[in-house]
């Protein structure tokens, strides 16, 4: 008796059919409209008292909780989305408008310093 049996070894998997190919199916662009029609639309997905709609790559939930929850985040996005940008700009003025302050501090002191200079400075009178 050997040592390893090739007692339990598995059967081997009887060879499958073929099935009709894609490729012999006719998926013209023609027979597809025929078919599903001119206007195919968006792919709307119900379960129970929820229903999806495919757009642009994602499920989008149209009714239920969970699209009335949806809708508003969608909303609330938009609303950070202006936020944000309104902040941005709100920014820029006020780095411009420090900028503006400083060039003005430093041409005030500029101006300050000349007049000092001026009122140290002996005044030259002809004297006849």
């Amino acid at each position: 008796m050997p040592l390893f049996s090739n007692k339990f070894s598995p059967k081997k998997t009887p060879t499958r059919r073929a099935f009709v190919s894609l490729a012999n199916k006719d998926l013209s662009p023609k027979r597809i409209e025929k078919e599903l029609g001119p206007d195919v639309g968006p792919i709307r997905l119900r379960l129970g008292d929820q229903e999806t709609v495919f757009d642009s790559g994602q499920w989008i939930p149209e009714s239920g909780k969970v699209g009335g929850t949806y809708k508003e985040n969608e909303r609330l996005r938009k609303e950070v989305k202006k936020l944000e940008e309104e902040n941005n700009i709100l920014k820029l003025k006020f780095e411009l408008m420090l900028d503006m302050l400083t060039q003005t501090t430093a041409e005030s002191n500029l101006y300050g310093k000349e007049l000092d200079a001026r009122k140290d400075k002996p005044s030259h009178s002809k004297s006849t």
